[in-house]
C-alpha cells in the first residue's frame, strides 16, 4: 500500500487547469508512482473527472474527483460538505483526511459521480440565489426593515442556509467573495452543457447564468455569488451605494 506521501490533493480553478496540473507532461500523474492516489476537489467536468481516473488506473494508480460546498465559512471552520467519486478502496483510503475538512462526506459512485453531484448543487444554489435577491429587492422597496424580514421569515418554510449565510451580507452591503461570481459562472455552464448532452430544458439554470453574465458584465467577477442583487438593482434602476 502506497504511503500517505503518494496522496496528492488538488484544488484550482477551472476544468483546463485541471488538465495542465494533473495531466500536463510535468503534471501530477507523470510523478505519480504505482499505487499513488490523486484527489481533485476542483469543480469540473464529470467527463474530465472520468478521464483522469482511466489515466492513472492504466498506471496503477488511482484518482478521486471529490468538488466541495459550505463556501468560506464551511472552509474555515472545517465543515464542507464533500461530493465524491471514485474507487471505494480509494475513497477509504482518503477518508481520515477528508474528515478533517468535512462533516458531511458522501461516497456518490464511481468517477464523475461527485462532479455530477456538485452540478446538482450549484443548480440548486443558482435558482435559491436569484430568489434571495429578488426577495430582499422587494423586502427594500416596501420600504421594510431587511434585517427584521430575514430574522422573521428564516425559521419558517422560506428559511435556508442561502438566507441566514448570505442575506446578512446583502444587507450589509458586503459583496466580498465567499465564492467568487466568474467561477460560479463556470459552474453554471458546465451545468448547462451537461444538461444539453442529457436532453435537458433547464430554465431556470440558464436564466441565473444570464443574470450571473450580467453581474461580471458590470465588473462583478472576483465580487462573491451575493453581487446578483447588484444587476437586480441596476436592472430595476435601484441605487443604494
Amino acid at each position: 500500500m502506497a504511503a500517505a506521501s503518494d496522496i496528492v490533493f488538488t484544488i484550482v480553478g477551472y476544468p483546463t487547469d485541471v488538465e495542465g496540473v494533473i495531466l500536463g507532461d510535468e503534471g501530477v500523474l507523470a510523478g505519480l508512482k504505482e499505487g499513488g492516489l490523486v484527489v481533485d476537489m476542483t469543480t469540473s467536468t464529470p467527463s474530465l473527472a472520468q478521464q483522469i481516473a482511466e489515466l492513472a488506473a492504466k498506471q496503477g494508480c488511482s484518482s478521486i474527483d471529490a468538488p466541495v460546498s459550505g463556501g468560506d465559512v464551511g472552509a474555515k471552520e472545517a465543515r464542507l460538505a464533500i461530493m465524491v467519486g471514485g474507487d471505494e478502496d480509494a475513497v477509504q483510503r482518503v477518508m481520515p483526511l477528508f474528515e478533517l475538512m468535512g462533516k458531511n462526506i458522501n461516497h456518490m459512485g464511481p468517477a464523475g459521480a461527485g462532479q455530477n453531484t456538485k452540478m446538482v448543487n450549484q443548480i440548486l444554489i443558482s435558482s435559491s440565489m436569484v430568489a434571495l435577491c429578488e426577495a430582499l429587492l422587494y423586502a427594500h422597496k416596501a420600504g421594510l426593515d431587511e434585517s427584521k424580514v430575514i430574522a422573521a421569515v428564516s425559521t419558517g418554510a422560506a428559511g435556508s442556509w442561502g438566507l441566514s449565510n448570505y442575506g446578512p451580507r446583502i444587507v450589509k452591503r458586503d459583496f466580498a467573495p465567499g465564492f467568487m461570481v466568474k467561477h460560479f459562472i463556470k459552474d453554471l455552464g458546465i451545468a448547462l452543457d451537461e444538461a444539453k448532452a442529457m436532453g435537458l430544458s433547464l430554465p431556470g439554470l440558464a436564466q441565473a447564468q444570464q443574470l450571473y453574465l450580467a453581474v461580471q458584465a458590470q465588473g462583478g467577477s472576483d465580487k462573491g455569488t451575493q453581487a446578483l442583487m447588484l444587476a437586480l438593482e441596476t436592472l430595476n434602476g435601484v441605487s443604494r451605494d
